[in-house]
């Protein structure tokens, strides 16, 4: 099953059509190699089986610890960077009431997040919350010794057993980390932490369906089987369908491709629903770092309309023309909500009295594409029903394969990311850290 439309008509004014086709045997031999496992990087290809060979008592450990934490837990604390966090924080927003940390009787504890950054302000102050409120945590790194997250773990585990004592502690800290070996793997076994592997063959931006994501989207409230079972059907989709015409994630990697040849070097992934923020940032991860190598690559970008309109719009509309959009489309809201009429019509809007405001919505999105077609920019459109959590695993699958496949066209290894040490070693250096 596959809920996921793409629609390419809004290239073919600056590329022509056939060229698109033309890339069939191109894109037949790399998504063979992907499927194969026979390409670069094919020891980092666990994540494409996942779906399938999910095992049914990993969904039940899962659940059964949430449930347990969530008595206890009017917060819950998940700390990583990077893939560790960033797709479960996607999955979690899209789905959440977007004013959640305002309610004052929730079902299922505010999830907040540590680790991702180096500001002292930003832990300071999560602390001062933390001693105002019960809450456990989950530490999600491979070897424990990541820079941002392990100095985040060493404060709230301090933080954690001054306030509850170790005993307790102990209890309320699980670990999402390597099945065998790390700093994180020695002492969560050495303290009796409860453990989640993160797979050998799964890098860290594939990883949102595995208990990386899984876990904290659970501890939210939120079904991690629908959304495998998602994952699952597009997976079987993508694996059946053998043309661009029938295939989304060959059409998006092929447009995407053809566009970067013709000099469209920057993809902007717009949306105009604010709880997708987190699915762009995801997102943008996701292609940056498999993508971007070797002096070539697609530089992603997000927006997010019609806000963005009123400050990147000038640039999309009139600047350099680099650059195509991919607007990420859902076709319906989850909650109603129309425009009253006024007797004064000061604001002249009573001609949209008694309108949803999601129809205005659409409406902007029509316009807005129409603008930047006018404008020089290409643009992509994918859509989905609604935001849920089926169609959420089926987006994310979506994405992971047409990145795979796109950067097998691209030429480089999309599934490591050599470009990302680079930093660390200048830090280590600065702060003088033993070698």
């Amino acid at each position: 099953m596959n809920n996921i439309k793409i629609e390419l008509e809004n290239i073919f004014s600056f590329i022509p059509e056939e060229s698109l086709v033309s890339l069939q045997p191109e894109i037949d031999r790399h998504y063979a190699s992907l499927w194969r496992k026979t390409g670069a990087g094919n020891d980092f290809l666990g994540w494409m089986d996942i779906p399938s060979v999910f095992e049914k008592d990993l969904f039940r450990r899962m659940e059964e610890d949430a449930a347990r934490l969530r008595e206890n837990s009017e917060i819950f604390v998940v700390i990583g960077i990077g893939g560790s966090y960033l797709g479960a924080r996607a999955v979690i927003e899209a789905l959440g009431y977007q004013f959640y940390d305002l309610l004052e009787n929730r079902k299922y504890p505010y999830i907040v997040y540590a680790g991702h950054n180096l500001s002292e302000d930003y832990h300071a102050e999560l602390l001062e919350l933390l001693d105002k409120k019960d809450y456990s945590l989950a530490v999600i790194s491979k070897s424990g010794t990541t820079t941002e997250p392990a100095i985040a773990f060493r404060i709230l585990r301090d933080h954690l057993e001054k306030k509850y004592g170790k005993a307790e502690a102990r209890k309320r800290i699980i670990a999402v980390t390597d099945k065998a070996k790390g700093a994180l793997k020695t002492l969560s076994d050495s303290e009796g932490y409860p453990t989640y592997v993160v797979p050998d063959d799964v890098g860290g931006r594939y990883s949102v369906l595995t208990p990386v994501g899984l876990l904290p989207i659970a501890m939210a409230g939120f079904d991690i089987r629908k959304l495998v079972e998602g994952a699952a059907g597009m997976a079987s989709h993508s694996r059946q369908a053998k043309t661009i015409a029938d295939n989304p994630v060959m059409a998006y990697a092929a447009a995407r491709n053809a566009l970067y040849r013709k000099g469209k070097t920057i993809e902007i992934l717009v949306n105009y629903l604010p709880n997708l923020y987190y699915l762009t940032e995801w997102w943008k991860q996701l292609y940056g770092e498999s993508e971007g190598k070797e002096g070539k690559g697609i530089f992603p970008a997000g927006a997010g309309f019609t806000t963005d309109l009123h400050s990147m719009g000038q640039y999309i509309q009139d600047g350099m023309r680099n650059i195509f959009e991919t607007v990420l489309s859902v076709e319906n809201s989850r909650n109603k909500l129309t425009i009253p009429k006024t007797e004064d019509d000061a604001d002249g809007l009573n001609y949209l009295a008694g309108k949803r405001i999601s129809y205005v919505n659409r409406m902007a999105e029509k316009g807005t594409l129409m603008a930047h077609i006018d404008g020089g920019v290409p643009n992509i459109r994918i859509s989905v029903p609604e935001i849920n959590e089926f169609n959420l695993g089926q987006l994310i699958y979506f994405f992971e394969l047409a990145c795979g496949l796109s950067g097998y066209m691209l030429g480089v290894n999309p599934f490591d990311q050599p470009g990302v040490e680079a930093y660390k070693k200048n830090m280590f250096a600065l702060l003088g850290k033993p070698k």
